[in-house]
């Protein structure tokens, strides 16, 4: 059952947000630096434009003149004053230039010249700080209200002391004005950014949700965690495909199973094409055809069945993914349990053997035919537990060898094929590991009747043994038509029968497998002779030889039976 989301705000209303807000912080940043610059701008022209008016009206050896003039007077006119030219022309330079004011002073601060007449012959407002002999730019409150002010001396006509002083003053209004203008373009600006990241943000959304799959950010990095805990938690291999045909992941498990190397190392088949990785040719081959197949995968250490599927998410394909497992445990116990198998048989024929004889003598016994049982318990003595159908059996000295060779023979017998041990055989030792020494030896029988049967008269199989050491060497041969040529029968999948029906009963595992525990205990299986008319010097078709070496399978504490 799916697990509910959690209710909260999803990733696109939370991308949306923070985009608003970092545009949103970026406008009012860029608002403030831009008012600041503007108001410093439009201050600083104001300053500039105050002060160029006051210097050029103070420059006017005319109005120099005049001013000095008022400032030798003790007692001033004011109707002369309004009517005056220094009135007039501070009011025409005022019109023109659109200062707020243009006052002109006489050495005691006295005005001479205002844009309010009925002020003229009073004395200014704010402090005359020009009668120093300096110039001063300052914002301040007068008589007409806030103003950016600049105020510069008016020097005599021999120019050596200050008779008066010009104060120009530009509104503040007029600086508001330029203000609200700079804030209407940076706010239009601002909208018009935020509208386009809006947009942006929309679509930027709608694409991340199109290549996550509809998946919030907690979810993705759940996948995350349970991708982990999925590939490194189990001991299957699991190798993943992207739908670009380049390999996307895989777990330390399918490294060791294939061989392949160690993610830290630069030719990791990550990010790989699959073709390109490395792979077994079968399970590319697999993963080209873009269909469900399990396949059988020999390497040099392992057995493995690997399963390719195909992963789609509404209806969206995913790509692939090859499932390895190794299978080299079971077919190991598998051979061991067919050999285990077989001595059960073996057993099972003696005790009905055994139970047949005791029969026997108990019906003399009943009789009263005391000499014939005597004589039959003699014969029996003499026999041994069972009559194994295999010849020169006696060549081998152990006990479990023997019987399991004496099993092999009777179902060897039963399939009208004679197996015997060669007369060149010399195994005086005992197994300290029949497990593997009967899976080797079992699957070569095995084979070897398979390949008899299908033969022509007469039918038989030998088995050749020597002790050397603790190394027991194998070589089986049987009178079949031999292996086909070219015809490689340790490769995967590959078979000696011919039979359909044998195909369907694990053909083509066997050989792999032993000769996979021979090489694990440091020997070996091969084919000592094709057999078939592949010699020159053959007139006819002969049997295959197979041989093996295994070390280690027979106890060197064991001591050789005297032969008579």
């Amino acid at each position: 059952m799916p697990t509910a989301r959690k209710v909260g705000r999803s990733f696109a209303a939370r991308i949306m947000g923070l985009q608003f807000v970092v545009v949103g912080v970026m406008i009012f940043l860029v608002a403030g630096a831009a008012l600041w610059v503007t108001v410093e701008r439009v201050t600083e022209q104001a300053e500039n434009q105050a002060l160029t008016i006051a210097r050029t009206l103070a420059s006017d050896p005319e109005l120099r003149s005049e001013v000095a003039t008022f400032a030798a007077q003790e007692k001033l006119d004011v109707t002369a004053l309004k009517h005056g030219s220094i009135q007039q022309r501070a009011e025409a330079i005022r019109k023109n230039t659109g200062a707020l004011f243009v006052v002109v002073t006489e050495d005691r601060g006295i005005r001479l010249a205002h844009p309010t007449p009925s002020l003229l012959g009073q004395k200014v407002s704010t402090e005359p700080t020009a009668l120093s002999g300096s110039e001063s730019v300052s914002r301040e409150h007068g008589t007409l209200g806030e103003s950016v002010r600049a105020k510069v001396p008016v020097m005599a006509p021999d120019a050596h002391n200050v008779v008066g002083e010009i104060s120009v003053g530009v509104g503040v209004e007029q600086l508001s004005a330029r203000l609200w203008d700079a804030v209407f373009v940076v706010l239009l600006f601002g909208g018009g950014t935020l509208g386009i990241s809006a947009l942006a943000t929309a679509f930027l959304v709608r694409r991340l949700k199109t290549q996550t799959l509809g998946l919030e950010p907690a979810e993705m990095a759940q996948l995350l965690r349970d991708q982990d805990a999925v590939l490194y938690g189990v001991e299957d291999g699991v190798i993943g495909i992207g739908s670009d045909g380049r390999i996307s992941v895989r777990n330390k498990a399918a490294r060791l199973l294939l061989g392949l190397p160690h993610r830290y190392e630069r030719t990791d088949i990550v990010g790989l094409p699959f073709n390109e990785a490395g792979l077994p040719a079968p399970l590319v081959k697999a993963i080209e055809s873009g269909e469900a197949v399990t396949l059988r995968l020999e390497t040099e250490g392992s057995a493995l069945v690997a399963t390719v599927h195909r992963v789609k998410r509404e209806n969206l394909d995913l790509g692939q993914v090859v499932l390895l497992r190794d299978v080299t445990t079971i077919e190991t116990l598998g051979t061991r349990l067919d050999a285990v198998e077989t001595m059960a048989s073996a057993l099972r024929a003696q005790r009905h053997e055994f139970a047949n004889r005791l029969h026997t003598i108990s019906g003399l016994l009943r009789n009263g035919d005391t000499e014939e049982a005597k004589e039959y318990l003699g014969e029996v003595i003499e026999s041994g537990p069972v009559r194994e159908p295999v010849q020169n059996l006696e060549a081998i000295d152990d006990t479990y060898l023997r019987a399991f060779l004496g099993a092999k023979g009777v179902s060897a017998y039963e399939r009208g094929v004679v197996l015997r041990v060669g007369e060149e055989s010399a195994l005086h030792g005992k197994l300290n590991d029949a497990q593997d020494a009967t899976a080797v030896l079992g699957n070569l029988i095995d084979n070897a009747l398979g390949a008899a049967v299908e033969g022509q008269a007469p039918r038989w199989v030998e088995v050749d043994l020597l002790g050397e050491g603790n190394t027991l060497h194998v070589a089986v041969a049987d009178s079949g038509t031999g292996v086909p040529v070219n015809l490689d029968v340790f490769a995967e999948g590959v078979s000696t029968a011919t039979s359909d029906l044998t195909q369907d009963h694990g053909h083509g595992v066997g050989l792999p497998l032993i000769r996979r525990l021979a090489r694990l205990r440091g020997g070996d299986v091969w084919i000592a002779d094709p057999g078939g008319n592949q010699h020159a010097s053959d007139e006819e078709e002969t049997g295959a030889v197979f041989a093996a070496r295994l070390p280690g399978v027979l106890s060197t504490d064991s001591v050789p039976t005297e032969r008579p």
